[in-house]
């Protein structure tokens, strides 16, 4: 397609779209072409009476579209399922009761507050929230296709994604690295170690002389294709073969950008880590030895010194030579043929800035996956595509609102993390109102708190949690055991071999960037809570610790514990009751007493109440 004349969206439209249940915003006088690539204009926080619901400027925004629609939102949870909230969303691990009564016990008005600085500050907090950004980033530590052959040195990337979280690395600074830390910051280990994204795609290890050129184009369009989804949330590998059917992207700003990675290639070199250990990294850079591939006895390249603008993508219809650049449609500093040398860094400076660049776009989209990891669903639904294929913003005041502050703050993540999870909007409860929901159905008003399952390394993690056989060690290489202890992060990704478990509850397959993980419901997940002997295993662990200490065999205080340390919660009467008479009819049909109580604790497993945040 030509360049879509004036960019795209017109002001119907987008009003139209934006229009909730009869709730809709007034569009901003700039709405007349494309959203997402528009500068943010300041929103301003609505004015409105919320009493006891004012607790962020984010509950202005909900609320005023809540009152258009005449919505009244949930009341606050009760202090354990906010604690069990918080742990799951921030750390992807449960809390322990005793954390949980420390909680409880605390008086002072600021508690939420200040649990939230608590676990913000935790090392367990870079472990969960990189496996976000893995996903979006298709990391896997083998090659793909048929031999799929290890990149041992792969994982420091990932240990560089759970540092930088931990440390609140600016988000401009933790993109402008992935993309060329070799060259903004050469010196520092990370920033280094962080170009592994660029390498981190499939590429065969097996290939004929006719393949070299057309697989290193593919390489190219996988760098290319994960930037855009990742950074920018546009699809920019759809304009490799045409101009872009539905986004303002041609052709040649498709080879153009792609021209920016022309010589750069997967290296390995040595490190130093903040241990003193040297570590060999894989890396991605220029001038560096490449990696070995099987077919180098026979020539194989690993780039060529141009890239060519490719006639419907055809290696052997080459058009003229493409000159690193950015994208025509979105704003940029002027278009100059740069040299090779800093064209990454030209680059990563043009994501990032929100003045020149596009770092207001950048904002929009981070912020917008901060809200999905929260809530269960962004702000924009479909987080990697911004473009016309995508969905609107359900709140796009909030989302630019939320993305300007994240560029005020200095891109401090943990920071507008802090904001949302403090907020009223997401202090509610799950439970359900017919009203709301007549008007409402999808809650896209947010007027609960919506329930979502656990991810599947949470789900693991939670159990080796709750077993006591969890191993906390940080970083290094990981396994393809799958009775591994340590956190699920910590799996060695082999593309053709991942963790079967990691599978069963949707762990994606690591081949392109997954914005949003799929959630299945599916019959062999609850049979494998029943039958797997690890599942057992981690039951076994879980009666041990709540008999831990006890003097006495006490089957009413074993429960209790069980259910303290399964669901944050002591068991109601009913269910006490329940677990008592379900422990004496396993025992009079021969099992002993510890069984019968590994039983319980299996069935607590399955239940909705642990697999779910609520």
């Amino acid at each position: 397609m030509k360049r879509l004349g004036g960019i795209l969206i017109g002001l119907s439209l987008l009003a139209a779209t934006l229009t909730t249940q009869g709730a809709a915003e007034s569009p901003s006088p700039k709405d007349s072409s494309f959203w997402a690539t528009q500068p943010l204009n300041g929103q301003t926080v609505p004015s409105i009476d919320l009493s006891q619901w004012d607790q962020s400027p984010i509950d202005h925004f909900i609320r005023a579209r809540q009152i258009a629609a005449r919505i009244t939102p949930q009341a606050p949870a009760d202090d354990r399922t906010l604690v069990r909230r918080l742990y799951l969303d921030l750390l992807g691990l449960p809390p322990s009761p005793k954390q949980t009564r420390a909680y409880l016990a605390d008086e002072r008005p600021d508690r939420y507050a200040r649990l939230t600085d608590q676990l913000l500050a935790s090392p367990a907090y870079g472990e969960r929230w990189a496996r976000h950004w893995l996903d979006v980033v298709r990391f896997a530590e083998s090659s793909g296709f048929e031999h799929d052959s290890d990149r041992p040195n792969a994982y420091p990337y990932r240990d560089f994604v759970i540092q930088a979280l931990n440390a609140n690395l600016p988000y401009n600074t933790f993109l402008a690295w992935q993309i060329a830390g070799d060259q903004l910051a050469p010196d520092n280990a990370l920033a280094l170690a962080a170009t592994g994204f660029l390498g981190a795609g499939v590429f065969p290890t097996q290939l004929t002389e006719k393949e070299f050129e057309s697989a290193r184009y593919d390489e190219l369009d996988d760098m290319v294709s994960t930037i855009g989804t990742s950074m920018l949330g546009l699809s920019i590998g759809c304009a490799r073969c045409h101009d872009h059917k539905f986004d303002p992207i041609p052709a040649s700003d498709y080879y153009n950008f792609a021209a920016t990675f022309t010589k750069t290639i997967r290296s390995e070199i040595e490190l130093t880590s903040d241990t003193g250990q040297t570590i060999r990294t894989m890396v991605s850079t220029e001038g560096k030895p490449p990696m070995k591939h099987a077919a180098d006895g026979r020539g194989f390249p690993h780039f060529y010194p141009e890239t060519y603008v490719l006639k419907r993508g055809d290696v052997n219809k080459k058009g003229p030579i493409a000159i690193p650049g950015f994208l025509t449609a979105l704003p940029s500093v002027p278009q100059v043929a740069t040299d090779q040398k800093e064209a990454r860094s030209n680059l990563a400076n043009w994501i990032t800035d929100p003045e020149k660049g596009v770092g207001h776009l950048a904002a929009r989209v981070i912020v917008n996956r901060l809200w999905q990891h929260h809530f269960g669903i962004g702000l924009v639904s479909s987080s990697n595509d911004f473009g016309n294929q995508g969905s609107p913003p359900s709140h796009p005041r909030l989302l630019d609102w939320l993305a300007t502050e994240l560029i005020d703050r200095d891109w401090n993540l943990k920071s507008l993390q802090r904001l949302i999870v403090t907020s009223a909007t997401y202090r509610q409860a799950s439970l359900t109102n017919a009203d709301a929901t007549k008007t409402d159905p999808k809650n896209t008003l947010l007027w609960r708190y919506p329930p979502r399952r656990l991810e599947a390394e949470t789900i693991r993690d939670s159990m080796l949690t709750m077993s006591s056989y969890l191993d906390s060690s940080p970083f290094g290489a990981g396994s393809l055991d799958p009775e591994m202890p340590r956190r699920s992060i910590y799996f060695f990704l082999k593309r053709s071999q991942l963790i079967p478990l990691m599978l069963l509850f949707d762990f994606p397959e690591p081949l392109a960037s997954i914005g949003r993980r799929a959630i299945t419901n599916i019959a062999p997940q609850g049979l494998t809570l029943m039958n797997s002997p690890t599942i057992r295993r981690y039951a076994e662990g879980l009666v041990q610790q709540a008999t831990r200490g006890l003097a006495e065999a006490n089957i009413e205080q074993t429960i209790q514990r069980i259910f303290e340390i399964a669901y944050n919660r002591p068991a109601t009467a009913v269910e006490a009751k329940r677990a008592i008479g379900f422990i004496h009819q396993q025992v009079a049909n021969t099992q002993n007493e510890n069984e019968a109580l590994t039983d319980l604790a299996q069935s607590l497993f399955m239940s909705n109440e642990f697999l779910y945040i609520k």
